[in-house]
């Protein structure tokens, strides 16, 4: 019986490592099952595997250190490194659970979202209801991360003797933390009135500040605009509750669009409305609701050509309007080039008016009549009035001069 003694008491050292690596064993033979039956009991969701292999080092880690924590109890308590190890256990016990709660979160969000389809046009309940899943979940996150980090200090005993304190001062530090992030609070709750009050969605087609786009991220605090040039247009979330902006696809994604081109007056209205049915009726772009050719204007040398197409969605349009507006102008140069644009002009001579006697024409007056009485200041007055001036080139030298400039010239 002694050596089975000795043996007894060499393996009663042994009793943590022993306990700890069965339950290390458990922990992930219970992992594997829970994640099997997740996986069968959603095996309708698209990529449900994919999506559980996310929670699956949280869940591992929460239930080996739960197994950890019972098997050192029953194999170690009286130990006296027992106490520090045990408090380590349960702060990284905290630690995993909250990991595990944020992962299990994600989960939800992708089973929720998977369930419907994007591939059809009009999917304005699904964007609605991923904005809205979306930022409840990161709402969610951020308190399992708060009372995460709230659980870890009340462990602290030092902490919860200061809780006392700390309680009854809340209302003055709230006002103080009010105050300091007003800005902050102001975006956060403007978040919370974008998710739920269906103004903006996720793939929204909109027009802000000048700029058209879709929303690519609704966050707590900030929205992310997606421009067509593949920029990015990041806007506090109190943009979009206090200042007006386009939304192309609030209540549907089927959109209206212009071509505008200006033509002659002799342009063939009629010509031009069956080349728009037969461009309209042999494109999948159109979807068949609104195809209209009208003269809106005719004024100032042109007329006005106005033409009213329908699409599908915005993308769409905006095709459809570069081929209308191609195939018209082409139209136009082949068959009916009188009618581009022209720009018109008249020019009108003036009829030259008669002299009455020896009256001087009209233009000798004002400068040209500086130098007068004589020969000479006639012809000083020649030199100085400058080609086109000679007003007096025209009178025959057999022409006699005025009577007092003739006098003047025998003085």
């Amino acid at each position: 019986m002694k050596p089975m003694d000795e043996l007894v008491s060499s393996l009663s050292g042994f009793e943590p490592v022993i306990g700890v690596a069965l339950a290390l064993a458990a922990a992930l033979l219970a992992a594997r099952l829970v994640r099997t039956g997740v996986t069968r009991l959603f095996s309708k969701v698209p990529g449900i595997r994919q999506i559980t292999t996310l929670g699956r080092n949280p869940l591992r880690l929460a239930l080996a250190l739960i197994g950890t924590r019972i098997a050192l109890k029953a194999t170690a308590s009286g130990q006296p490194w027992f106490d520090p190890v045990d408090y380590v256990l349960v702060l990284a016990l905290i630690a995993s659970l909250a990991w595990l709660a944020i992962v299990l979160l994600l989960i939800i969000e992708a089973v929720i979202l998977t369930k419907y389809s994007t591939d059809t046009k009009d999917n304005r309940r699904l964007r609605r209801l991923k904005t809205q899943v979306t930022l409840g979940r990161r709402i969610a996150v951020a308190l399992v991360a708060v009372m995460a980090v709230a659980v870890v200090l009340l462990t602290i005993p030092e902490v919860r003797a200061l809780g006392a304190g700390i309680l009854a001062s809340a209302g003055v530090v709230s006002i103080v933390a009010g105050l300091a992030v007003q800005s902050t609070l102001g975006n956060v709750f403007a978040g919370i009135q974008i998710a739920f009050t269906d103004s903006i969605r996720v793939d929204d087609v909109v027009v802000v500040e000048g700029q058209w786009g879709t929303i690519e991220e609704i966050t707590m605090t900030y929205v992310v605009v997606h421009i067509w040039d593949d920029r990015r247009l990041i806007l506090p979330s109190t943009y979009f509750t206090t200042t007006p902006f386009e939304n192309w696809t609030r209540r549907q994604s089927a959109i209206l669009g212009t071509v505008e081109l200006d033509v002659d007056w002799r342009v063939p209205a009629a010509d031009l409305r069956a080349k728009l049915t037969e461009t309209l009726e042999g494109t999948e772009l159109w979807d068949g609701r609104t195809g209209v050719l009208q003269i809106t204007d005719a004024v100032s040398g042109l007329v006005r050509v106005r033409i009213l197409v329908s699409a599908e969605d915005s993308g769409t349009l905006f095709d459809l309007r570069c081929l209308v507006r191609e195939t018209m102008v082409t139209y136009l140069q082949q068959h009916h080039a009188y009618a581009l644009p022209r720009q018109r002009w008249e020019q009108v001579r003036a009829e030259p008016q008669p002299r009455r006697g020896n009256q001087a024409p009209a233009e000798e007056t004002g400068a040209s009549q500086l130098f007068t009485g004589s020969l000479e200041a006639v012809n000083r007055r020649r030199a100085f009035s400058g080609p086109g001036e000679h007003a007096y080139e025209d009178r025959s030298q057999d022409e006699p001069l005025p009577a007092a400039d003739a006098a003047r010239g025998r003085a």
